[in-house]
């Protein structure tokens, strides 16, 4: 007699997970404030494992073109999640873009963070899918010159494919 044993299913599953789990992320904000959820959120997943993919639409593209994802700022102008309460027209002022900006590498440089740059190469090394949207390029004039190598060009149809069979999918 041959007794096998297999692995008690996730709670709330019926079987075993057969494929690997899967992450899919939208970035649509093109600020350094914008750009490092969804790449903190992409390196953890695939440290754990999964498989992830990233649709960089609308302003979000910034973050993988190829002059533009180093020099992201932190806007400091009508955003309320500024960490020291600064007036809205005081934001306006000449000079507060690039503090607000100079405070924000601060904080990542302290938290011992990398930066933008180094989280796409960790996306790209851990197999990570950068997809750019290829409509969002046609709006805003972008060309697949302009983008970062490893960075595929995708429509809305080929992330909606990735997307479907995603376990988590977020919009950031």
């Amino acid at each position: 007699m041959t007794a096998t044993m297999q692995a008690p299913a996730p709670a709330g599953r019926d079987e075993p997970r057969a494929r690997l789990r899967r992450l899919a992320l939208v970035a649509s904000k093109g600020t350094l404030d914008g750009a490092y959820p969804p790449l903190i959120l992409a390196a953890t997943a695939a440290s754990l494992g999964w498989e992830v993919g990233i649709f960089f639409t609308f302003y979000g593209l910034d973050i993988v073109h190829r002059k533009r994802h180093r020099t992201l700022k932190v806007a400091p102008l009508g955003n309320p999640a500024m960490p020291v309460p600064v007036p809205s027209l005081l934001g306006a002022l000449p000079g507060m873009t690039a503090a607000a900006t100079a405070m924000m590498k601060g904080w990542m440089r302290r938290a011992r963070l990398p930066d933008v740059a180094q989280f796409l190469a960790m996306a790209r090394e851990s197999g990570t899918k950068l997809f750019a949207c290829s409509t969002t390029m046609g709006v805003m004039g972008v060309k697949a010159s302009d983008l970062l190598p490893g960075v595929d060009i995708a429509g809305a149809t080929a992330f909606l494919d990735f997307a479907a069979d995603a376990d988590v999918s977020l919009f950031v």
